[in-house]
């Protein structure tokens, strides 16, 4: 039982390492150029107490995005989405995701293969629950995000599985999407 144990801590720290090596080797390969979404150079972050963010978001999204909480499967409102466009940070409106990325992943959460820049997520080792996961956050005001998962589909092979209650979504079309 204890050497199951470690091999089974053993092979997931293997695969979450992975996975975090594949993630800093993304290059977004697409130009998104939505007038109403601000994509800067350089990411600064934001700092804020937890009583300026319950100002800012209800009750749920603070749970989610400063608590590291999360939606139930099959709950959120950008489960099924499949308008073009970029979704963005709630707490931050940081762009996170263009609607290119993402796929069914049939997992109940929106979930996108690679974020539009590396540097606009960050990702944190999440051993909560007796798993070990690597968690997705805002890079900008440190929100959590959701998890990352190895298991996606080509390109990258890599799962942002990710709470609609984290993101808004910015209706428009990516240059590479225009006619």
């Amino acid at each position: 039982m204890k050497n199951t144990v470690i091999l089974f801590l053993l092979v997931t720290s293997f695969s979450c390492n992975n996975a975090q090596k594949m993630s800093n080797a993304i290059e977004a390969k697409e130009t998104i150029s939505i007038p109403s979404v601000d994509f800067p150079e350089e990411v600064v972050k934001i700092e804020k107490s937890s009583t300026e963010w319950q100002a800012e978001l209800d009750k749920f999204d603070y749970h989610v995005l400063r608590e590291a909480g999360t939606e139930r499967a099959f709950t959120g409102k950008y489960v099924d989405n499949k308008a073009k466009g970029v979704y963005v940070c709630k707490a931050c409106s940081l762009p996170l995701f263009s609607s290119t990325t993402k796929f069914k992943s049939g997992t109940g959460w929106p979930s996108f293969y690679q974020p539009i820049r590396t540097d606009y997520v960050g990702e944190n080792s999440d051993n909560a629950y007796g798993m070990i996961r690597t968690e997705v956050v805002c890079a900008r005001c440190g929100g959590h995000l959701g998890h990352l998962f190895n298991d996606g589909p080509a390109p990258t092979g890599l799962r942002y599985c990710i709470n609609s209650a984290s993101l808004n979504f910015v209706e428009g079309e990516s240059d590479n999407e225009k006619e």
